[in-house]
């Protein structure tokens, strides 16, 4: 019998990249769609089969459809910077809303019955607790967050009517990097944490700033949640397995339950690497939260999901090692 291929949308970013390297691994067959926006070419994983091409396009989707035999698909296709959604909200919903419809109207077309989606912790927006539970209440406070919930309603929808089921995967802080270096973190400009400090560390940068420390926190600094991506990867494979074995959509936050300051992380950065630099302590910035973490307790109980890469210091390390391995060609 004909393996069916896992239509793996985005796989030449950041998330998308490791997830294509966990299913290889496992030995699915995989199609990797993108466009090249914001991903990279070099991420696209030796054994994947490239098709290049945008969401907008109804016909690169028909014939995306009609050429492989795809029995799910995995999409982590959207645009994620927080300001850019605030300054430039039609961008993110023609790409993140409307193009993933399109996507969405053509697995129905071709039959293909399942889909997991790359959701955020955004769709919370200020949490009324901690840690954040899945039930609690949906208040977005930027567009990007609003169009990862705009989706998750059309996919409740969907399965309400028969149409597919899917799995919502609710990210926390996605970081670190493959530990065999075959992917890892490369955003430009680059705008998480781990990856700024690096830049620091390297020389790259004159310093880092801590945004507030009068919070009220262990040390004064945000706390956030922060997932090692191959354990992420390793829930989109658990997301497919539960999919395919006939169970039910559902949604679920990706988070590792602990919380790491930012001054924690600065110093595991400085501890990795053995380096130090400036750090720059400045005024909050608004709407930044003292704390988010996330209970992940329903998928480790429903699915099996159990972290393996939790301190910061593994976390750090990979990224490290990724950082060096692209900027002086290892």
């Amino acid at each position: 019998m004909k393996k069916q291929s896992i239509l793996v949308v985005g796989g030449g970013g950041y998330i998308g990249a490791h997830v294509t390297c966990a299913l290889l691994d496992r030995g699915h067959k995989v199609v990797v769609c993108d466009n090249f926006s914001t991903g990279y070419r070099r991420l696209v994983m030796p054994g994947a089969k490239l098709e290049e091409g945008n969401l907008g396009d109804k016909a690169f989707l028909n014939r995306l459809f009609s050429d492989n035999d795809i029995a799910a698909v995995m999409h982590l296709a959207a645009y994620s910077i927080v300001p850019e959604s605030v300054g430039h909200p039609l961008k993110y919903y023609e790409n993140n809303v409307a193009n993933t419809l399109h996507l969405l109207e053509a697995m129905r077309a071709a039959g293909c019955p399942h889909f997991i989606l790359s959701s955020t912790a955004a769709v919370y927006g200020e949490p009324d607790r901690v840690p954040i539970h899945e039930e609690d209440p949906k208040a977005p406070t930027n567009p990007y967050g609003t169009t990862k919930l705009v989706l998750e309603g059309a996919l409740a929808d969907l399965t309400a009517a028969g149409i597919m089921k899917s799995v919502s995967l609710r990210y926390f802080n996605a970081a670190g990097a493959d530990p065999q270096l075959r992917c890892g973190e490369m955003h430009d400009p680059e705008t998480h944490l781990i990856p700024i400090i690096l830049q620091a560390a390297a020389g790259e940068r004159t310093g880092v700033k801590i945004f507030g420390t009068d919070y009220p926190t262990a040390d004064g600094s945000c706390v956030r949640d922060y997932v090692h991506v191959t354990d992420i990867a390793a829930a989109h494979l658990l997301a497919l397995d539960h999919l395919q074995q006939g169970n039910p959509g559902d949604v679920f936050n990706l988070g590792s339950g602990n919380g790491f300051s930012v001054r924690e992380v600065i110093d595991a950065v400085k501890q990795v690497t053995g380096r130090q630099f400036e750090v720059e302590e400045v005024d909050r910035r608004p709407g930044d939260p003292a704390v988010l973490v996330a209970s992940s307790d329903k998928i480790r109980d429903q699915l099996g999901w159990r972290p393996t890469n939790t301190s910061m210091e593994t976390i750090v390390s990979t990224a490290w090692q990724w950082y060096l391995k692209m900027t002086e060609g290892a």
